[in-house]
């Protein structure tokens, strides 16, 4: 018996395929498609993932850490990949993978211009950040001109693209912010543009600003939790890339109501008796403890199932009273139903977190068809 007749997160080709041209759709035929694969791929598998859409013919990824990118390329990813968070201490690395670093101030991209002059390199792709409101990495608009003298006497670096981040794409409230950002962005993008004589790419569009904000994709875009799955649009309802499932692992029969489920004995066996099935996730796995004492149900065999009881470490049990449920059959923690946005409402956070959360011990299991 292996662990995938445990548990397993399955990652839908078909969906991948089917969110990637619904975005694609959106755009003019010279944009070019940058998706981001950080954070191992959103706890989709990064290596998995970036190999899907390598074949399905995005133009480019984005890590958030060098590490990440070199671990692309030891799996035989050849794409363009732009380091998100480069940071300073691993330009080695970086170099001698061909990843391209985003270079959000000037110490940054003095100590890579070092580095390259060390090795003699001239014309390293690089990727300007710049700051029009989130103010979290990035040149300001008072910084571009130090920028543009650096740049002026050296060489060693070509700018390859030059992109910013919206904030709150997804909000029609704050839609007077956003544009502000786009217009900022516009003018930045465009001063440097002059500077350098010419054009680099421009990015500013995630995954939200692809799909409300679509007459200002520029070169590229960057494709984040949409390509697995969640839309920014109250009607769009795309395919989940990712479903959580696990087999059950034992199914009890409690008929004496003083009895209780789970550590706390928060988990009430009702008057009429309880039947439980045990199955092998808990918040080691990434499913909250929040989710526990019948806060979240999963599907099993077509019916939705409480839990029942705090959740464990490593397990969690369900209250499948009235269910025909039997050990080895599979329970969908998340997917088609429920999908991943029910949890996080639940949790009131983000689909985001939930995603992230999902640990490697969970194999990933490609579903090709």
């Amino acid at each position: 018996m292996t662990d995938n007749d445990f548990s397993r997160l399955e990652l839908s080709l078909p969906a991948c395929r089917s969110n990637y041209r619904y975005f694609r759709s959106l755009l003019k035929p010279t944009t070019k498609l940058l998706v981001l694969v950080k954070a191992n791929a959103y706890g989709h598998g990064g290596v998995e993932v970036a190999s899907l859409l390598q074949n399905e013919g995005a133009d480019y990824l984005a890590v958030a850490l060098p590490v990440e990118g070199v671990e692309l390329r030891r799996n035989g990813i050849s794409l363009p990949i732009l380091v998100l968070t480069a940071g300073t201490d691993f330009f080695p690395e970086i170099i001698d993978n061909r990843l391209e670093p985003g270079i959000p101030n000037l110490y940054t991209l003095q100590a890579l211009c070092e580095e390259l002059d060390r090795r003699g390199v001239k014309d390293y792709p690089v990727h300007i950040k710049l700051d029009t409101g989130m103010h979290r990495l990035g040149f300001m608009p008072s910084e571009l001109e130090q920028l543009e003298s650096f740049l002026k006497d050296h060489d060693q670096v070509k700018v390859k693209s030059t992109y910013s981040h919206l904030c709150v794409a997804e909000d029609p409230q704050e839609d007077e912010f956003t544009l502000g950002q786009i217009e900022l962005f516009q003018k930045m993008a465009g001063e440097l543009t002059a500077f350098l004589g010419y054009r680099p790419m421009w990015h500013i569009l995630n995954s939200a600003g692809i799909e409300r904000f679509s007459q200002y994709q520029f070169d590229m875009v960057r494709l984040g939790i949409g390509i697995y799955g969640v839309s920014a649009l109250p009607g769009v309802k795309l395919a989940p890339m990712a479903s959580l499932k696990v087999k059950v692992l034992q199914v009890k029969t409690l008929s004496d109501d003083r009895d209780t489920v789970g550590y706390g004995r928060h988990g009430k066996v009702a008057p009429g008796g309880t039947v439980t099935a045990t199955i092998p996730v808990g918040y080691a796995d990434g499913l909250d403890r929040h989710l526990g004492c019948g806060a979240a149900s999963f599907e099993v065999n077509g019916h939705r199932a409480p839990t029942i009881g705090n959740i464990c470490m490593d397990m969690c049990m369900l209250d499948v009273t009235g269910i025909d449920v039997k050990v080895g059959d599979t329970v969908t923690i998340f997917g088609d139903n429920p999908d991943v946005c029910e949890l996080a409402s639940i949790l009131g956070t983000i689909p985001y977190e939930i995603l992230t959360s999902i640990p490697r011990r969970i194999e990933r299991v490609i579903i090709r068809k």
